[in-house]
């Protein structure tokens, strides 16, 4: 009995081995090869999308839906910026004193760069820190003397600094402690400065979430709008 062989005149492989990729005129490229061109393909593809594409839809939904959230909730007076209602501010003098005509932030743990928001942050002192204590002790006498008040009747939220160090927003106790303050810097009735207090106050986020805050930002900044 005669057997016949044939011969293949292309290329064969062995059984379950997978063939090498090709190029475009036919040639093999080695694996190593094509799978660093399959990542390269795949890397620009998410670039573009990821990178490219889905930043510009956010950017474009945001600005038809939040526009004034979209840039930062910043604050115009005579068409230039003079803030942002999301990042508090220092409203005192060159050697760190309150000025009087406008209403006070909380304290910061960086008075040398207050909210600047490249070097903020919290103070790391525990409750059971001696400099901790001291530092509110100092605070407590400090605004009890500015404002005209007994130290007890001082706020928690004038005596500590925010974790963020860029916190723009006071407790309606700490906004009333300072309004017979700015009324007589500016020689306003005490009835119309609680009255703009009542109108910068904001409630519980949804009704039960956080505490009614003042954002002393946009309360100043009406304060200097009145022109007084």
């Amino acid at each position: 009995m005669s057997t016949s062989t044939s011969t293949s005149t292309g290329p064969t492989s062995s059984a379950g081995a997978v063939a090498p990729a090709r190029t475009s005129s036919g040639a093999s490229l080695p694996g190593t090869l094509s799978r660093h061109l399959a990542a390269l393909r795949a890397l620009i593809v998410l670039t573009v999308i990821t990178g490219l594409a889905y930043p510009l839809l956010i950017t474009l939904i945001g600005q038809i839906a939040l526009p004034g959230r979209a840039d930062g909730q910043l604050i115009q007076q005579h068409g230039a910026t003079v803030g942002s209602t999301l990042i508090g501010q220092s409203f005192t003098d060159a050697k760190g004193n309150a000025l009087p005509q406008w209403f006070q932030t909380r304290p910061t743990a960086y008075p040398d760069s207050p909210y600047d928001g490249a070097a903020s942050g919290a103070s790391n002192l525990g409750p059971n820190s001696p400099d901790l204590l001291t530092t509110v002790q100092a605070r407590r006498a400090r605004v009890a003397a500015e404002n005209g008040v007994a130290p007890a009747a001082v706020p928690a939220d004038a005596l500590t600094a925010s974790g963020s160090g860029l916190e723009p927003y006071i407790s309606p106790a700490y906004a009333e402690l300072q309004v017979a303050r700015v009324a007589r810097a500016r020689n306003l009735d005490v009835a119309r400065v609680r009255t703009l207090v009542a109108d910068h106050t904001q409630g519980r986020q949804l009704g039960f979430l956080g505490e009614p805050r003042v954002d002393v930002v946009d309360l100043n900044a009406a304060l200097a709008a009145l022109g007084r």
